[in-house]
């Protein structure tokens, strides 16, 4: 797994229209349904995976357009080095014109797994596990992802994402961290 950088979420609470009792909340890495702190594209300073190196970036660029970081949550995650096409796993790169340089956190603490969608090929896209509801055919966690890299991998393997969003996918290991 490669570091791939730190976002600041809101967390939604499992929607109704996800109709999976067990699922308390949404940890996708996806913006859809748990939303980033802002639309921080704009400000340009993620790097090639369209997160930040650090969680002192996100207080930065929050402290210099008076975003407020109240009622969020702080994630790291790691990205598998190969992506899923349909039909095969093939190496990607991150977006090079930003560099990745990701401070590895002090603490973390491993939520599970999330496929994400990337048809354009930069920032993550869809969860379809939230995003498509496939959580209500395939197992998760109370967090609506996977509790294990193999369950993902298998998922994408059998075919489970074939009729959600468009790939590539590419697997993350979510992991929540305190701010500091």
């Amino acid at each position: 797994m490669i570091p791939a950088g730190y976002m600041a979420k809101r967390i939604a609470v499992r929607p109704e229209w996800l109709e999976v009792l067990h699922i308390q909340d949404i940890f996708s890495v996806s913006g859809c349904t748990s939303t980033d702190f802002a639309d921080y594209v704009t400000y340009w300073r993620h790097n090639g995976f369209w997160l930040f190196d650090s969680p002192q970036l996100i207080k930065n660029v929050t402290g210099e357009h008076s975003i407020s970081l109240e009622g969020m949550s702080l994630f790291y995650y790691e990205v598998h080095e190969l992506q899923y096409d349909g039909a095969e796993w093939r190496p990607f790169v991150s977006e090079l014109s930003f560099q990745a340089n990701v401070s590895l956190p002090a603490r973390k603490t491993l939520e599970g797994f999330d496929v994400v969608t990337f048809a354009a090929g930069n920032g993550p896209e869809c969860s379809p596990l939230s995003c498509n509801s496939l959580a209500q055919t395939l197992s998760t966690n109370q967090h609506c992802l996977f509790k294990s890299f193999e369950e993902a991998q298998t998922a994408l393997i059998e075919g489970a994402f074939h009729d959600s969003e468009p790939g590539p996918y590419r697997i993350f290991a979510v992991y929540s961290v305190p701010w500091i």
